[in-house]
């Protein structure tokens, strides 16, 4: 990761790991379960890779799998211990995986894997996976279908680059693995105006921004949502779009 400006976003939630883990929307069961049906053999073992509070891992455990995540941050992984106290927990990243060859049978990633060095960390994915095994990228964005979403979304991007898409990663190709496959999947996550704005300043452009910028983005949002009708009292529902990849390991 060459962009010094994409390395200190990539850095920088660990200050905001305790919101992180309050406020970011889960993944639901369905699109896990998508991920692991790509595996050859049903997996038992996982990874999940650049877990954060693990959001994910959560997810994975609840299914009964033997779940070990991987964040370099120690914030998030603070997060993530008192979470899913269940999982095995270990600093490291995806370019230097601290596990042996061929020890799991799927390999997650929620919300990370456009930060990652992806050739390198493909190859080291393909290392510790076992052969008919599955990786899996995974996210969650707002679902601009919704008019009002799309809305809040182009205001709260403000000119920005627009999130990676899996249409962004789908071409993405590596020797160790047979092309990538795409769905995606809806859900929604109940919200007010205050824990939604709460979970846009998790975000890295806001993290990372000046005390001004990002107080003025967080003014323009809050005056939208209490404008709008589906947003302006109480709880609403916040329309989600689960976006998943997955790649078997050949």
């Amino acid at each position: 990761m060459s962009d010094p400006g994409r390395a200190r976003r990539a850095a920088s939630f660990g200050s905001r790991a305790a919101a992180y883990a309050e406020h970011r929307p889960g993944y639901p069961r369905e699109a896990i379960e998508w991920g692991l049906s790509g595996a050859r053999e049903a997996p038992r073992r996982v990874l999940d890779l650049g877990a954060g509070t693990g959001k994910l891992t959560l997810g994975l455990a609840e299914l009964g799998l033997d779940v070990t995540a991987v964040e370099p941050d120690p914030e998030m992984r603070a997060e993530l211990g008192r979470v899913v106290p269940s999982a095995t927990s270990l600093a490291g990243r995806a370019e230097r995986i601290p596990l042996p060859d061929a020890d799991v049978d799927a390999v997650f990633v929620g919300q990370a894997f456009h930060w990652f060095d992806v050739p390198p960390a493909m190859t080291e994915i393909a290392r510790v996976l076992r052969p008919g095994g599955v990786l899996v990228p995974m996210w969650n964005y707002e679902d601009e279908s919704v008019p009002w979403v799309a809305k809040f979304t182009a205001l709260g991007r403000e000119g920005t680059r627009k999130p990676a898409r899996t249409e962004d990663l789908r071409e993405v190709a590596h020797p160790g693995f047979e092309p990538f496959e795409s769905d995606r999947f809806r859900h929604v996550q109940r919200r007010t105006a205050e824990s939604l704005l709460e979970t846009i300043a998790t975000y890295s452009k806001v993290i990372v921004s000046s005390p001004e910028e990002s107080s003025a983005l967080l003014t323009t949002l809050r005056e939208f949502l209490a404008s709008n009708p589906a947003t302006a009292s109480g709880e609403f529902d916040l329309p989600l779009l689960t976006w998943v990849l997955r790649a078997r390991r050949r």
